[in-house]
């Protein structure tokens, strides 16, 4: 069904831990692709205003690996507190539906 997969987005800012992130991900296939995208971050943090060049990954996943995904994030991260949003996907391709099927545990 197409309610099966999600996109999942975190951001990292040290491109060795991000690496690790995506390795750990595809290689435990909790992911069929991870795309990453360099941005620049503005947010509240203690008290202040920050601005941060990071990298955003986005996580092409099925929802049912959705708590798997975010504890490998949350056990690699470097950050206090990663951001790790999930997205629905609620329309797609039928053969890059099934190619995510095909791929993820």
């Amino acid at each position: 069904m197409l309610t099966d997969y999600c996109v999942i987005i975190t951001t990292f800012a040290d491109d060795d831990n991000g690496q690790t992130i995506i390795n750990a991900l595809l290689e435990q296939q909790l992911a069929a692709c991870i795309q990453v995208i360099p941005i620049k971050s503005y947010y509240h943090w203690q008290q202040k205003i920050n601005c941060d060049q990071e990298h955003q990954l986005i996580i092409k996943t099925k929802i049912a690996l959705f708590e798997r995904v975010k504890a490998e994030i949350e056990k690699h991260h470097l950050y206090q507190t990663p951001e790790i949003i999930q997205l629905p996907i609620t329309n797609g391709s039928k053969d890059y539906l099934a190619w995510i099927n095909q791929v993820c545990l």
